[in-house]
């Protein structure tokens, strides 16, 4: 490959992908949407069969390329598959959904925050996506799949369906609306455990939303019964292609930092452990093609009400660890709240080829109180940030990595925060206002506390002429502020 780049131009490599089942090693082809394995019910990863053909460039040409088109306007190529030939290199230019996704920024927090927390740290902004999500990401994958299959099977129908918390029906929706056509868009959401914007986004975009009583898990074992017996197509983190567009993170955070991240470490909340899996994943393909010379840390975070990874891995001797699905109770956290979590074979898969290269202490997982995951939230959105309550929870893990020793101030702490502020604007509201009921163990700091205060009494607009009121408005603004005149 020539360092003479034409970064607008798409690609022309193209490559052989599987399905690779990580409980009893079968592989199967991607002619059709898989989400277990037929023979074990193990989850997949998807594999590029020639991945090593692209060793034959070298890692200087990669960045170059990666670099260069960073300014393209070729619209398939300026999102996540700017990274194309490390995502999934079997798709033509007309099959990729594009709708402004990736690309999202990392922020420094300021000085004040980095005293506060005793943690040099920066946010990357998943929330700017379109959908306010990071699942755009690997919905943008999927979904360009998806249009592969619908093109060269002639599909007439497709129905999409997830399980959600919110931000997957929110990606999951507004993908499928953008495509619209042969494709439906369902998602099945905990009755009653969804923020109202969240609930907003997919009636928003025209899906079919249905509720189940419970909780995430249970509306997780709707879908799977539904995605195993009838022609569906599943949009969860089972779903192995969107655990390839997920791994855009990485090759984001790796370009935004000139492709060194020997300093940094990485927090991500593990909910479904899609996430951190494919970040890991992403991680691993620069180190293979020698794009990044050096690994950084992976710091998986959990509430201590919703943890079966922290206790998987809070067992030292990897031969008495034992995996077992835990019980969940309300969290603020809400897409952190899943007891028993689709993706964590794949976790302990790359956590295991993680430490192989960057030796202990290079995936670890740490564990955060309700309290402190809110007061993260709103301690980083006091400082110049727009966190969600899991950029909250990343904040939270940070800080207690960086009080047992586990960080040093010469890293980077670089935080998930996987949505908007705005999706979460109740949970403030609820701390704000002591509204939290007690299972959610979280009791407001009134120092913490913001709430609007009146300066007037409304009589007084009634009352008096509209110069004297503005007066009067004023003159009480200034006696609460202690203004001096000029």
């Amino acid at each position: 490959m020539s360092t003479t780049i034409d970064a607008n131009s798409f690609p022309v490599y193209r490559g052989r992908m599987e399905y690779v089942c990580l409980g009893c090693g079968k592989r199967f082809p991607i002619d059709e949407l898989l989400y277990t394995c037929p023979e074990c019910g193990g989850v997949f990863l998807l594999e590029n069969l020639d991945f090593e053909q692209l060793k034959k460039t070298s890692g200087a040409e990669w960045r170059a390329l990666f670099d260069a088109r960073a300014g393209t306007k070729n619209t398939a190529l300026r999102g996540i598959f700017r990274f194309y030939e490390l995502i999934a290199p079997v798709l033509e230019e007309e099959d990729i959904l594009y709708l402004g996704e990736g690309n999202t920024p990392i922020v420094k927090s300021p000085a004040n925050l980095q005293q506060t927390t005793g943690v040099t740290a920066a946010f990357k902004n998943d929330g700017q996506n379109p959908s306010a999500s990071f699942k755009d990401r690997g919905m943008a994958c999927a979904f360009s799949y998806l249009q592969h299959l619908i093109r060269k099977n002639h599909w007439d129908q497709v129905l999409t369906v997830c399980a959600s918390t919110g931000d997957t029906s929110a990606a999951a929706a507004l993908y499928a609306s953008a495509i619209g056509g042969p494709v439906q868009s369902v998602v099945i959401l905990p009755q009653g455990k969804v923020t109202p914007q969240q609930l907003a986004q997919p009636l928003g975009s025209g899906a079919t939303v249905l509720e189940v009583p419970g909780v995430f898990d249970d509306c997780m074992k709707v879908v799977e019964h539904l995605a195993d017996n009838y022609r569906v197509a599943l949009l969860n983190s089972k779903n192995a292609w969107r655990i390839l567009g997920q791994e855009s993170y990485a090759f984001e955070i790796a370009q935004w930092f000139d492709w060194d991240v020997a300093d940094k470490c990485i927090f991500v909340p593990i909910g479904n452990a899609g996430n951190v899996t494919a970040i890991m994943a992403g991680f691993l393909k620069l180190h293979q093609l020698e794009i990044i010379s050096d690994l950084p840390r992976i710091f998986g975070v959990q509430s201590h009400h919703a943890d079966p990874v922290f206790r998987y891995y809070a067992v030292e001797d990897p031969t008495e660890r034992l995996f077992e699905p835990v019980q969940v109770t309300p969290s603020v956290a809400q897409a952190a709240m899943i007891g028993n979590p689709v993706s964590f074979p794949r976790v302990r898969h790359f956590a295991e080829r993680f430490e192989a290269i960057g030796g202990p202490g290079a995936f670890q997982v740490v564990q955060v109180t309700e309290q402190q995951i809110m007061e993260g939230m709103i301690l980083a959105n006091r400082n110049g940030h727009i966190a969600c309550t899991q950029g909250g929870e990343c904040l939270a893990g940070a800080t207690r990595a960086g009080k047992l020793g586990l960080i040093s101030p010469s890293e980077l702490a670089v935080l998930d925060s996987t949505a908007h502020q705005l999706k979460f604007v109740d949970f403030q509201n609820m701390y704000f206002q002591d509204r939290f009921p007690p299972e959610f163990e979280v009791t407001p700091n009134p120092e913490m506390a913001n709430l609007p205060t009146p300066v007037i009494d409304a009589s007084e607009r009634d009352r008096l002429p509209p110069e004297e009121y503005a007066v009067a408005a004023a003159t009480n603004i200034v006696n609460r502020l202690g203004l001096e005149k000029k």
